[in-house]
């Protein structure tokens, strides 16, 4: 059985590294447009768990990434899927707002980037 075959949870970080000055902007365009899809397929069980983390503090500026957001995927084909457009228009009747601000958001990123996690099990003691 290959990796795309497996009924294995699939986790994947997304790396975000907003433009200097944009980072409060660019988390609130995050929860308010984002977060809303993000929970509805929590809730549907096409993801099992979704986090958000940002570095605690500044360090010395070398950091490739200051957003970060896990989301553990039920399994590889939940991942491969892609998030039904219905839902998207159901969260957001008003879809020249959405989109304009979606495109805001992207607008303040340096970079962005995906990684698929693969889990190793530890041994025991």
């Amino acid at each position: 059985m290959t990796h795309h075959e497996t009924a294995e949870p699939i986790t994947v970080a997304y790396y975000y590294r907003v433009r200097w000055g944009h980072h409060d902007e660019w988390l609130e365009l995050f929860l308010r447009n984002h977060w809303p899809i993000l929970r509805e397929q929590l809730r549907g069980g096409r993801f099992t768990d979704v986090t958000l983390d940002t570095p605690r503090f500044h360090g010395d500026g070398r950091a490739d990434w200051n957003v970060m957001v896990t989301i553990t995927y039920r399994d590889w084909a939940a991942m491969e899927a892609h998030t039904d457009p219905a839902l998207v228009e159901r969260l957001y009747p008003d879809q020249a707002t959405f989109k304009a601000e979606e495109e805001r958001r992207f607008a303040m990123l340096e970079a962005h980037w995906d990684v698929p996690l693969e889990s190793h099990a530890l041994p025991g003691e």
